[in-house]
């Protein structure tokens, strides 16, 4: 996927694009783990904080379809660049929301935040897959336990914060421009992807391997978003709500709803550092079959058993269980590089629709039977999830075609497989 370059220079781009998921994650759960707080402080009832995740959700299914288009267009450096510049004024306005206590500053400023988070998402996703591709073997588990990493560090900062009794603003407005800086400098080592070629006059061609439109008529690439959103559900819920969970169905503090979630976070960190030894070994649909049982697993221990630190080795399970789903989604994406940028845009816009329907399904099943119990209703896409896992087997090992329209027989022979 990347032109030429020295295994110095490509070790340094992908340990760059590691950083780049790291301050990603980071951000992410600072913000989260302030969740219980914002929620006391704004009053604010389960159904209508997952109504606020839910439209705050909407900004990234907002920009995650153009995002491959920003990145075809301008690369995945700028693009990233220009994410977290949204990302950062987003989590601006929402700080000043909570600080005010203005509830519809808080809205738009995570609609903002989340069209950033969105775009930031697909376009390191897309500099992963060229880091990927200069090395010459799978590195993605790496990234997003990069990721993973953030986010241990981020709920941990965020448990000491609300400990030491700082505010949400100040904490938010910290981390907003620690990372922002951090994320212009990692960008600039960021690999070149391959141009594009070119007719006999000098013109980029822009034949099926640019095509936007038609990738989202591809049976594989279909099913492939279907196993990302059964992921990106359970991963999500645990984000938006464990926390809450842990505080309301246990009695709590809020900083030990911190903790959990930082318990959760260290279960998907171990399992992504170590898929990438155990795709090797075995492969993508047997390790991705072992993870949606660990995560169906964990959640009936958290949800259904009364002893909270039972319910938190739970959790651990789960986050394993979530871990490998959205990673190994996006290297079934981009196997064939020429429609990569394209593809994990598809499969990132379908894994992300997960958030139109789990926040505020979650939120109005928490006010009838408790937030923890609630979380049991991610059973139904973990187990639908199951049958759509062989579309993601590696095309490299079984020779068929990446993009057969749905309908043909291609990918769905390999999803009977």
């Amino acid at each position: 996927m990347s032109p030429t370059v020295s295994p110095e220079r490509a070790r340094r781009g992908a340990a760059l694009v590691m950083a780049t998921f790291t301050l990603n994650g980071f951000t992410l759960a600072n913000w989260l783990s302030r969740i219980p707080t914002v929620r006391d402080e704004l009053r604010l009832s389960e159904g209508q904080l997952g109504m606020i995740i839910l439209i705050g959700s909407l900004g990234s299914l907002f920009s995650m379809p153009v995002t491959g288009r920003m990145i075809h267009r301008f690369g995945a450096r700028t693009t990233v660049v220009l994410a977290a510049t949204f990302a950062s004024a987003g989590l601006g306005v929402v700080a000043a929301g909570v600080g005010t206590g203005a509830v519809w500053l808080l809205i738009a400023g995570l609609f903002l935040a989340m069209i950033g988070v969105g775009g930031w998402d697909v376009a390191m996703n897309y500099a992963g897959t060229v880091a990927e591709q200069a090395l010459d073997r799978a590195i993605m588990p790496w990234f997003h336990g990069g990721f993973s990493i953030g986010t241990v560090l981020g709920a941990g900062a965020g448990a000491l914060v609300i400990r030491a009794g700082i505010g949400v603003p100040l904490h938010v407005l910290t981390v907003v421009a620690v990372v922002f800086a951090l994320v212009v400098l990692c960008t600039r080592g960021f690999l070149p992807a391959e141009p594009e070629p070119q007719s006999h006059d000098g013109v980029p061609h822009r034949g099926p391997g640019t095509s936007f439109l038609r990738v989202w008529f591809e049976r594989r690439t279909l099913l492939v978003g279907l196993v990302v959103l059964a992921a990106a559900l359970t991963e999500g819920a645990a984000n938006d709500w464990l926390a809450l969970a842990v505080v309301d169905g246990f009695g709590a503090p809020n900083e030990v709803g911190a903790i959990g979630l930082t318990i959760f976070l260290v279960g998907m960190t171990v399992m992504r550092f170590l898929g990438t030894f155990l795709l090797n070994r075995f492969g993508r649909v047997p390790v991705l079959r072992l993870c949606t049982a660990m995560a169906i697993a964990g959640l009936a221990i958290f949800a259904l058993v009364p002893v909270l630190p039972v319910a938190m080795a739970g959790g651990a399970l789960w986050g394993m269980g979530a871990a490998l789903g959205f990673p190994v989604g996006m290297s079934a994406a981009s196997d064939e590089p020429a429609k990569a940028a394209a593809r994990l845009a598809v499969v990132s816009t379908i894994g992300y629709s997960a958030f139109l329907v789990g926040p505020g399904v979650l939120g109005l099943l928490g006010e009838a039977v408790g937030t923890r119990h609630a979380l049991l209703v991610i059973m139904v896409p973990l187990v639908a999830g199951l049958f759509a896992i062989p579309a993601a087997r590696e095309l490299r090992a079984s020779g068929e075609q990446v993009g057969s329209p749905v309908g043909g027989s291609g990918a769905g022979q390999e999803a009977q497989s």
